[in-house]
C-alpha cells in the first residue's frame, strides 16, 4: 500500500469521484477534491500533499495552469495536468510552471499509475539535485568566508612578528636582555598563532570533505593529558594550569589525534578568554565504559544566548572584545566528540567562568 497523498483538483464532480476510486485502488490516498484554483491552493497549503492532479479548466479566476504556478512557486510541491484536449498554446503555458506530465481524459489505470511515479521519481530526482547544489553553494560561500577570515586575522601575528624583528634588528644594541627575550616570546606566541590558525583551517576542510576518520588507538590518558597541559604551560605565564585525575586510566582506546584537537582547542579557549589569567583546570574521570574530560577557567564567560549557537563555524560571542580568533576551534571540537559519539555540554557564567565536559565512550578491541 502507498503512501502517497494526492489532491485532486477538478470541477466536475463525476469525473472526480471517479479518479478518486480509480487511485484509491491503485493504492494511494486521496486527501481531499476541489474545484476551484483558490481553494487547491488553501488546500495544498493545509495538507501538503505528495502530488496534485489538476485539470486544466476549473472555476474560479484562475485556471489550473495558473494555480499550479502559484503552487509550484509557494509550495514545491509537484502538479500532473488532467485535460480532455490540449492545443500547444495551452501545453507551452503548462510546460512554463515546471509540469511534471499530463493524463489525458478518459483515465486509463496503467497510463494513470505509470505517470504518477514518474511525476513523484521527477519530483525526488530535483529535489535531491537542489538540496546538492545549496549544499555546494553553502559550503563555497563556507570556504570563501573561511579563507577570508583568516587572510584577516593573520594580518594581526604578521605584524607582530615584523615589528619584533624590526626592533630587534635596528634597535638590538640599545635593548636590555629582558627586552630582547620579550621581542622573542611575541614572536613565538605570533607564530604560534599563525600554525593554530593553519592547523584548523586543515582539520575544517577534511571533515567537510568526510576525510577526517576516527582511529583509536591504546592511550596513557593520564600521561596524555599531562602532556597537552605542560605544552600549553610554556604559552602563558599569566595562567596557572592545574590537572587532577580521579583515576589511573592505563589502556583506554581513544583517536589521539582527534583527543589532541578536542583538548588543545578547549585550553587554548580557557586561556584565550581569560585575559586576567588565573586557574585554567583539567580534569580527568572515567571507567572502563567512557572517560569523561572537564576544562574549567575562571574568565569572561559565555552569554546565554550565544551558548545555542556555540559549535557552528565562524560564530564568536559578542563579548569577546578584541580577543583575537576565528570562531573555528569549537566548531572542530565538536566534529572531533561526534567521530567518537561522545557529548559535549557547557556550564557558563558572564564573568564568572565557563566549564567544558566532555565525554567519550572507550573502544572495546579485539
Amino acid at each position: 500500500m502507498s503512501d502517497t497523498k494526492i489532491l485532486i483538483v477538478e470541477d466536475e464532480l463525476l469525473i472526480a469521484k471517479g479518479l478518486s476510486r480509480k487511485l484509491t485502488k491503485l493504492g494511494y490516498t486521496v486527501t481531499d477534491i476541489v474545484s476551484s484554483g483558490d481553494k487547491a491552493i488553501q488546500r495544498a497549503s493545509e495538507i501538503q500533499p505528495d502530488l496534485i492532479l489538476m485539470d486544466i479548466v476549473i472555476k474560479g479566476d484562475m485556471d489550473g495552469i495558473e494555480t499550479a504556478g502559484q503552487i509550484n512557486e509557494q509550495l514545491g510541491i509537484p502538479v500532473v495536468y488532467l485535460t480532455a484536449y490540449a492545443d500547444d498554446q495551452t501545453l507551452e503555458r503548462a510546460e512554463a510552471t515546471g509540469s511534471y506530465g499530463y493524463i489525458l481524459k478518459p483515465f486509463k489505470d496503467r497510463e494513470l499509475h505509470a505517470t504518477i511515479k514518474m511525476a513523484l521519481r521527477k519530483h525526488q530526482q530535483q529535489t535531491q539535485m537542489q538540496q546538492s547544489l545549496l549544499k555546494n553553494k553553502v559550503s563555497i560561500e563556507d570556504k570563501s568566508r573561511l579563507l577570508s577570515i583568516a587572510a584577516h586575522d593573520i594580518r594581526n601575528p604578521l605584524a607582530t612578528i615584523q615589528g619584533s624583528s624590526e626592533i630587534l634588528q635596528f634597535y638590538q644594541d640599545k635593548l636590555t636582555e629582558e627586552k630582547k627575550v620579550k621581542h622573542f616570546e611575541r614572536i613565538q606566541s605570533a607564530i604560534d598563532n599563525i600554525n593554530q590558525m593553519l592547523e584548523d583551517i586543515l582539520v575544517l576542510d577534511k571533515a567537510g570533505a568526510n576525510k577526517l576518520s576516527f582511529e583509536p588507538i591504546e592511550l596513557n590518558v593520564i600521561a596524555f593529558c599531562q602532556n597537552v597541559l605542560e605544552q600549553f604551560q610554556f604559552t602563558t605565564k599569566q595562567h596557572q594550569l592545574t590537572f587532577c585525575s580521579q583515576k589511573e586510566c592505563s589502556k583506554t582506546y581513544l583517536d589521539g589525534k582527534l583527543l589532541s584537537h578536542i583538548l588543545g582547542n578547549l585550553l587554548s579557549n580557557a586561556i584565550k578568554y581569560s585575559p586576567e589569567g588565573g586557574n585554567v583546570h583539567l580534569e580527568v574521570s572515567g571507567d572502563e565504559q567512557q572517560m569523561i574530560f572537564r576544562v574549567r577557567d575562571q574568565g569572561i564567560g559565555i552569554p546565554p544566548e550565544y551558548q545555542a549557537k556555540l559549535f557552528e563555524q565562524f560564530e564568536r560571542a559578542n563579548n569577546v572584545g578584541k580577543i583575537p580568533g576565528t570562531g573555528l576551534g569549537l566548531c572542530i571540537v565538536k566534529q572531533a566528540v561526534d567521530l567518537h559519539q561522545g557529548t559535549i555540554t557547557v556550564e557558563s557564567e558572564v564573568g564568572a567562568g565557563t566549564t567544558f565536559t566532555v565525554v567519550l565512550p572507550v573502544v572495546e578491541v579485539g
